[in-house]
């Protein structure tokens, strides 16, 4: 999925013609790779393997872009990132199922969830821009 996805990302980029530089593209690398969530100075400890003299703000821009072209998401609750799966889509509202005790991420989408705040934020006159919503507790391999 990891190689599918960096070509999948590389053709949307190219559409929406925007840049997938080499560092934004190895942060990306490393975060399909790693497949869980990752601390900023993680990904920077691993990036500085490719690029010694990667610095805190390069992470934190490439971080950004990938942000705001949806994909990635930030964990709030941890303040991690995580790649999404749904990065086809930037603007969809998504479900974060955090566990507690392994910290294993389960994105989840839901359209009738994502049409009803839609709808409150019609009603409310309000734009969403960003939506997080992340629930806790228990993955079903630590309930056992």
């Amino acid at each position: 999925m990891h190689n599918s996805s960096l070509e999948k990302i590389a053709a949307l980029c190219k559409k929406r013609a925007i840049k997938l530089t080499p560092q934004r593209k190895t942060v990306l690398e490393i975060m399909l790779s790693a497949n869980r969530a990752m601390s900023a100075y993680e990904l920077l400890d691993l990036l500085k393997v490719s690029e010694p003299q990667a610095k805190p703000p390069t992470i934190y821009r490439a971080l950004e872009f990938l942000l705001e072209q949806g994909f990635i998401h930030k964990v709030e609750s941890s303040n991690s990132y995580i790649a999404c799966p749904h990065f086809h889509n930037p603007d969809h509202i998504f479900i974060l199922f955090i566990c507690n005790q392994c910290h294993k991420i389960l994105e989840k989408h839901s359209m009738p969830i994502e049409q009803d705040l839609k709808q409150l934020a019609l009603e409310s006159e309000f734009q969403i821009k960003h939506s997080v919503h992340e629930i806790h507790g228990l993955c079903k391999q630590c309930q056992s």
